[in-house]
C-alpha cells in the first residue's frame, strides 16, 4: 500500500516539483495551498506523514504544526522553510516537527528525509523479542499504547519526546551522547548548533520530572545525558 503524504505547500512550482517526484516514488500526495485546507485535508483523511511549509499565505506554518500536535502527536512532520539559521530551524522543532528542510533543496535529500522518518515511525511497531513496558521511579513507558505516566499520571508527550523517552529507557543507567541521540532519535545529522538535543531534554524533563518528584535525567557534563535514579 502506497504511503499517504499531505504537501501543504503555496508556491505552484515548488508543488508541481515535489508532487511529481513523490509520484514517480509511489507516494499518495494530497495537496493544500494554505492552512485553513491543510487543517480540513489533516480531520477529514488518514496521512502517514505531512510536508509543512512555514510561509503560508493565510496563516504560519507553525501555528499549523502547533494545531495538529494537539491531537495527533505521533504523525511525522517535515518541514520546509527558507529560514535555516539555528533559531529558525529549533523554534519549528520546538513546536512539534520532526525534521525540517531548507530552501532550496534537491529531491534526492527530500526523498531521503521523507524515508527516514517514515521508517523511524514505523521502527516502533513491537517485535517478539523487544521489551514493551519500562519503569523507573514510577515513571512508566507502555510502548503497545504509547502511553507514558508518572504515579498513575498521564503525561503527554510528542512523538519526538516520545522517542527521545524510549531511548533514555533502553539506555537506563548509561551516559548517551549527544550526537548517540542524535542519530538514533532524529536519524538525521543536524548541525550541533542547533541545540535540539538539550532543547528536547529541556521539554522532556519539565513533563516528567514535576515539582516533588525525583530528577531522572541527568546532565554529565562533557559527555552527555543519562536516565537514573541518584
Amino acid at each position: 500500500m502506497n504511503r499517504k503524504i499531505l504537501l501543504v505547500e503555496d508556491e505552484v512550482q515548488v508543488v508541481s516539483f515535489i508532487t511529481k517526484g513523490l509520484i514517480e516514488n509511489e507516494y499518495d500526495v494530497t495537496v493544500a495551498l494554505d492552512g485553513e485546507m491543510a487543517m480540513t485535508m489533516f480531520n477529514n483523511n488518514s496521512f502517514d506523514l505531512i510536508i509543512l511549509d512555514i510561509m503560508l499565505p493565510d496563516s504560519n506554518g507553525i501555528d499549523i504544526c502547533k494545531r495538529i500536535r494537539k491531537t495527533n502527536t505521533h504523525i511525522p512532520i517535515l518541514f520546509l522553510t527558507a529560514l535555516g539559521t539555528p533559531e529558525n530551524i529549533v523554534h519549528g522543532l520546538e513546536a512539534g516537527a520532526d525534521d525540517y528542510l531548507v530552501k532550496p533543496f534537491k529531491f534526492i535529500e527530500l526523498l531521503a528525509r521523507i524515508k527516514n522518518l517514515l521508517r523511524r515511525s514505523l521502527s516502533f511497531v513491537e517485535k517478539p523479542d523487544e521489551q514493551h513496558s519500562f519503569k523507573i521511579d514510577g515513571l512508566i513507558l507502555e510502548d503497545y499504547s504509547k502511553q507514558v505516566s508518572r504515579n498513575g499520571i498521564p503525561i503527554n508527550l510528542t512523538s519526538t519526546e516520545y522517542r527521545l523517552l524510549y531511548y533514555f529507557f533502553q539506555n537506563v543507567n548509561r551516559v548517551v551522547s549527544r550526537m548517540e541521540i542524535l542519530e538514533s532519535v532524529w536519524g538525521v545529522n543536524f548541525d550541533m548548533s542547533t541545540n535540539v538535543v538539550d532543547v528536547y531534554v529541556n521539554y522532556l524533563r519539565k513533563k516528567i520530572e514535576v515539582k516533588g518528584e525525583k530528577k531522572l535525567i541527568h546532565t554529565i557534563i562533557g559527555m552527555g545525558y543519562c536516565l537514573k535514579v541518584d
